[in-house]
């Protein structure tokens, strides 16, 4: 799966802390640059005490400098959780030695075990290779350098903008299908589909971007003008297909859908189950209709409590809405007559729209 797995998000705050452009990083690259290698626990609760022995305790704030000149010597050094203060340096740790890790150097190898025994963020930086390892519990995560971070972060970014260009063309299409009353299941599900696609590649294009820290802001920004607005339209198409009409059901649904597989998630029987449509190969024929929240999310400056206000007057019925006239939109709580013109304006031309393209079933409209 695409998405960020449950070890990732573990780590989100721990990768922050080693981004380049902080402290903790600017130590760490300095222990590479002099190739002197160091292991550094970032924890001092009492069950790294118990296995700590020996060492000098320091006590006091850390910062690259001290970093790099405590990494000279063998032992590990110990930071607290957030990692701004030193508790000792030179420490010698004794984790069970016959716990089996898949290590094969000494420093890996007391690494991995420390982290399984006290599930403490350990990070042993290799001598020869010039790498940096986290390890947390019995899970370990190789850090890249950033020069292969920005050639993923790329490719990421090229693939997430192919993706929202399609996404964008699906909602359009779709949209013409609700106008004309004749969308189906199946092709709610195409959308959410390509939708989760772009969910899960920005997440994964995120993982890089935290890695790189300071050296990936260019990126972050072109990522940002590619997404805008994608992720609120896919919340709203799915408030407006969700079983039910509330917020607990949205987020119940949100978080099935990125549970899914990746062969799960375009099995368009079982995305369809998921989503509440029922189960069989007839259900993707069967035909729908939204309540009308992501039409309404197209409206400038159409306040949330308004959207929730106009689809509960007209009772969920997109039939209904899209037929409004000036008129019955004033009546609704809140709207006025200055947002009843915006919104008529925008579904007509949205109906204007409608069956001057090719839907995406292939079939041509006239």
């Amino acid at each position: 799966m695409l998405g960020l797995t449950r070890w990732r998000k573990e780590m989100w705050s721990t990768l922050k802390m080693v981004a380049p452009g902080t402290l903790l990083r600017e130590g760490i690259e300095n222990v590479l640059k002099a190739k002197t290698g160091g292991l550094i626990v970032l924890c001092d609760d009492p069950e790294v005490r118990k296995i700590a022995e020996g060492g000098f305790t320091i006590n006091e704030e850390m910062n690259p400098a001290r970093l790099y000149e405590l990494a000279k010597m063998d032992g590990a050094i110990i930071l607290d959780e957030k990692g701004k203060n030193i508790w000792k340096a030179n420490v010698q740790l004794h984790p069970i030695v016959n716990m089996p890790v898949q290590e094969t150097g000494i420093r890996h190898r007391i690494a991995a075990r420390t982290a399984i025994q006290t599930d403490a963020i350990v990070i042993a930086i290799s001598q020869r290779r010039s790498m940096l390892t986290l390890y947390k519990g019995r899970e370990r995560f190789v850090i890249a350098d950033p020069a292969g971070l920005m050639a993923k972060a790329n490719q990421a970014l090229r693939t997430l903008e192919r993706y929202c260009a399609e996404q964008q063309e699906d909602f359009t299409n779709l949209s013409d299908l609700e106008f004309e009353d004749t969308a189906l299941v199946n092709d709610v599900v195409k959308v959410v589909q390509r939708s989760e696609m772009v969910k899960r590649i920005a997440e994964e294009l995120d993982f890089y971007l935290l890695q790189m820290g300071d050296e990936g802001a260019l990126v972050e920004i072109q990522k940002e003008e590619i997404t805008a607005g994608a992720m609120a339209e896919y919340h709203d198409l799915l408030v407006d297909y969700a079983p039910k009409d509330d917020k607990r059901s949205v987020t119940g649904l949100e978080k099935k859908i990125a549970e899914l597989e990746d062969s799960d998630l375009f099995d368009n029987i079982t995305l369809a189950r998921t989503l509440g449509f029922g189960s069989g190969n007839e259900v993707l024929d069967m035909a729908v209709m939204p309540r009308g929240y992501r039409m309404l999310g197209k409206v400038p400056r159409l306040p949330q409590p308004i959207v929730a206000n106009i689809v509960e007057h007209f009772h969920s019925d997109f039939r209904s809405l899209r037929e409004a006239t000036v008129e019955s939109l004033d009546e609704v709580e809140g709207v006025g007559r200055v947002r009843s013109n915006m919104i008529f304006r925008s579904f007509a031309r949205q109906k204007n729209l409608a069956g001057t393209v090719m839907n995406r079933r292939g079939e041509p409209r006239f």
